[in-house]
């Protein structure tokens, strides 16, 4: 989910300094509200459970694409599946994503520690290489969504800050501790509304964190309905994963937590200040980046993220928020 938000505000750009070329974005149907107010962009929905699913699925996709007329191809993923499709389409010259895989080895061994290319930029290296270079602009962000009055009934009416919150991550080394995010949502919640935002198989814990000013969002909505809360933020409080990009693609400040993942691995949220990032102690664990998706790490780092107190967390979303934009 971060990396297809991730190609958002990429492609934002493309098409504002491309408004006569067409872009389809092949991705899965559940992220197609991700791209729903770019001009010139469409989504075709890959089937990859059924119609799509292996070789010769892949190989009807490639036919059914081909339909489009398509000019290029772009592959912003560079993954096995990507690679197969990419076999059928090889008369159109496609261009791969370099995601570093080299320096990104060398920086979870230690052997260097540096704020490595970020995954935008590597994405506008493929158009470059395309021919259709992005030069850099002020990025631009899509209005706050009206909401409806079925959202408003889950989200509430009052007028204080909203703080959107995020606990869950793809790995326990990535997540705050629960009972120490606790402490964190039960004090913000005395001056702001509290919005908890997860998947369904969240939503059971996180309406036990539930009062007057904290309502869970995880479960009740459809994806184009929690963007258009995510745009009424002013402000998303999240690990390191997909909300935290997802905020970031709709223009709101996102403060993020990052355990045995780094931003130096280059996917920090899109034109965020560096100084929204609460990171472990990396004095306290030295090996630190110690994966770059947090799926591995040694004995004790799953608990690198105590050594970010509550505390810290509460005064840098209030310094934050406080914030001109």
């Amino acid at each position: 989910m971060g990396d297809v938000a991730m190609t958002v505000p990429v492609l934002r750009a493309f098409t504002e300094q491309y408004p006569d070329i067409k872009i389809t974005v092949l991705t899965r149907g559940f992220f197609k509200p991700f791209f729903r107010d770019l001009e010139n962009v469409s989504v075709f929905a890959a089937d990859l459970k059924d119609k799509h699913k292996g070789f010769f699925g892949l190989l009807e996709l490639s036919k059914e694409l081909r339909t489009l007329g398509i000019d290029a191809v772009a592959d912003l993923h560079n993954v096995l599946r990507s690679k197969i499709l990419k076999i059928f389409l090889l008369d159109l010259k496609p261009i791969q994503i370099d995601k570093g895989r080299a320096e990104k080895k060398a920086l979870i061994k230690g052997d260097i520690f540096e704020q490595l290319k970020t995954t935008h930029q590597r994405y506008r290296d493929v158009f470059e290489k395309l021919g259709v270079p992005i030069k850099n602009i002020q990025p631009k962000f899509p209005e706050r969504a009206i909401l409806s009055p079925k959202v408003l009934d889950i989200v509430g009416r009052d007028n204080k800050n909203w703080i959107g919150i995020a606990p869950f991550a793809a790995h326990k080394s990535k997540m705050y501790p629960l009972p120490l995010m606790e402490q964190v949502i039960e004090k913000l919640s005395k001056e702001h509304t509290i919005l908890l935002f997860g998947g369904k198989e969240d939503a059971e814990y996180l309406i036990t964190l539930q009062n007057d000013h904290v309502h869970t969002i995880a479960g009740k909505l459809s994806l184009d309905e929690e963007l258009d809360v995510i745009s009424n933020l002013d402000l998303m409080l999240s690990m390191d994963s997909g909300n935290a990009h997802m905020a970031a693609m709709m223009g709101i400040r996102v403060v993020t937590l990052w355990g045995v993942t780094h931003p130096y691995a280059g996917f920090y949220p899109f034109y965020q200040d560096a100084n929204f990032a609460l990171l472990a102690d990396r004095s306290k664990f030295p090996k630190i980046p110690t994966s770059i998706y947090g799926n591995k790490f040694p004995e004790g780092y799953e608990d690198c993220m105590h050594t970010i107190r509550p505390e810290e967390i509460i005064e840098k979303v209030k310094q934050v928020v406080k914030k001109p934009h």
